[in-house]
């Protein structure tokens, strides 16, 4: 019999939001499976099949169908010379890192110097990657037995790491899924990305994304320690996370919770701190080939600057401080809107901004990247529409990355011609811009942000959720509940 207490606390908590209940492209979709769930049907379905393991038994499939995507290259594409990789789009760095940063040979990362002769890249000595993700790869080539045909080997090597990103991408459905406890199905939009089917086994991207979701989902918990912990650790295995950092810093300001981003703050120092001293104090000149490798790398593909340079016929110099200067045009642009905006941006929203800011300037964009702004997209802008609109312009990019590659590097030059490339890239930056216009407007005019349409603040803001603003560009500020939260039209 179902008690007093129990019966209050099912009477507070508001039941799961359905993706066919608030988007119409997820209902019309659902007419192929029986329509929207109706009036009749039950609040938590079956005990065994709920969201979460729907979701994750979709990721699986979905992860999988990835993978044999990459068959082609897998059955021999990756040792074969010429441009059998690149016109069948299954590319991926692990293989050839495996011998190139010599795991093979059972070199030591950042404490070994790579042999002459075995690095394809000229100025690399040492592992150019953070450290954590170098301790990735080395635990991977661990597992890969060190005897037999190198193909093979390779081969080992490459399912081994899809093994422990597989356990990466559940780890971050689980967390984006989490993050809003009244939307739990949104971590299908993870499930079913072609982008994380497409992306997740070319480089180890997915393990600093799956640690940076945690740390959101730890922030959301109103533990601020452990979400700067987990944060500090994705910036020792991929630098963007440091961005989250930015955006948590300006939403305390606003809303006067300094010392909750001082314990996060804290938290991410000492975590990254603790990975990366021994490597500093025994191994300096490894540890520091990623970021002199980052400083010092010329425009590459899938970059604005590309454009630039190769309509202007001549090799772009300075374009570190250019790509510096426009970030940082950006950064300032995205602070003023979290200072200025009417009501408080929700930290979701911001990080987008923040990291989509960082690609539409880098000097590089490799189609991996659209892992980090993957759970960042699900937490700004849930909506199926405007997701798949970004999501087809990733994918139309990765095509056009690996054609115009076969193009350079084939005999035949099958492929994509320069100004096809560029027309790719545009599209890509397009998809970026479109839907980061579509997050702004969310803030600039809150009615049309599905996650305040019934009055909430920030489900995901943690401390922030439901705190009154203390400092912003404008006047007054505006209280986070009652009136400041009606769907009113703004003026």
């Amino acid at each position: 019999m179902t008690s007093v207490r129990d019966r209050e606390r099912d009477e507070r908590v508001e039941p799961p939001v359905r993706p066919t209940d608030d988007d119409p492209l997820a209902a019309s979709g659902s007419e192929l499976i029986g329509g929207p769930a109706g009036r009749r049907a039950r609040a938590g379905g079956h005990r065994w099949w709920n969201p979460l393991r729907v979701m994750v038994l979709v990721l699986v499939g979905v992860f999988a169908l990835g993978m044999v995507q990459k068959a082609p290259c897998y059955s021999g594409g990756w040792s074969k010379p010429g441009d059998a990789q690149y016109i069948h789009a299954c590319y991926s760095d692990i293989p050839h890192l495996y011998t190139q940063r010599g795991f093979a040979t059972d070199v030591v990362p950042y404490f070994d110097r790579i042999p002459d002769g075995v690095s394809s890249a000229p100025g690399i000595h040492y592992l150019e990657y953070p450290v954590l993700t170098g301790l990735f790869m080395e635990v991977a080539s661990w597992v890969t037995p060190n005897t037999g045909a190198m193909e093979h080997r390779r081969q080992v090597y490459w399912m081994v790491n899809s093994a422990m990103l597989l356990v990466c991408a559940v780890v971050l459905v689980v967390c984006v899924a989490r993050t809003n406890r009244r939307r739990p199905w949104d971590g299908l939009l993870i499930a079913l990305s072609p982008s994380l089917a497409l992306a997740a086994t070319i480089n180890w991207d997915l393990f600093a994304v799956t640690l940076a979701a945690a740390g959101m989902l730890m922030w959301a918990r109103s533990r601020p320690v452990a979400a700067g912990v987990l944060i500090g650790l994705a910036a020792a295995a991929k630098l963007y996370p440091v961005l989250l950092l930015g955006a948590l810093f300006l939403l305390c300001l606003r809303a006067g919770r300094m010392r909750a981003f001082g314990a996060a703050l804290g938290g991410a120092v000492c975590a990254w701190l603790a990975v990366n001293l021994p490597v500093i104090a025994f191994a300096p000149h490894g540890w520091a080939q990623f970021y002199t490798f980052s400083r010092t790398r010329p425009t590459d593909y899938g970059s604005l600057w590309l454009i630039v340079q190769e309509r202007s016929g001549s090799a772009l110099t300075g374009v570190t401080a250019y790509a510096t200067a426009l970030m940082l045009l950006l950064c300032g642009a995205i602070a003023a809107l979290a200072l200025y905006a009417r009501r408080r941006p929700r930290f979701g929203q911001l990080a987008f901004l923040l990291v989509a800011a960082l690609l539409f300037s880098n000097k590089v964009y490799s189609p991996q990247y659209v892992l980090w702004l993957l759970p960042l997209a699900v937490l700004a802008r849930p909506r199926w529409r405007d997701l798949l609109i970004w999501q087809g312009a990733e994918v139309l990019y990765f095509l056009g990355i690996w054609m115009r590659l076969a193009y350079v590097s084939g005999t035949k030059h099958h492929g994509l011609t320069p100004d096809a490339y560029h027309l790719a890239i545009g599209v890509h930056l397009l998809g970026i811009a479109y839907l980061a216009a579509m997050v702004v407007r969310d803030i600039l005019r809150p009615q049309h942000d599905v996650l305040r349409q019934d009055g909430e603040d920030d489900p995901a803001g943690g401390v922030l959720d439901g705190a009154e603003d203390v400092f912003t560009l404008h006047t007054p500020p505006h209280p986070p509940r009652h009136a400041a939260y009606e769907n009113a039209p703004l003026p």
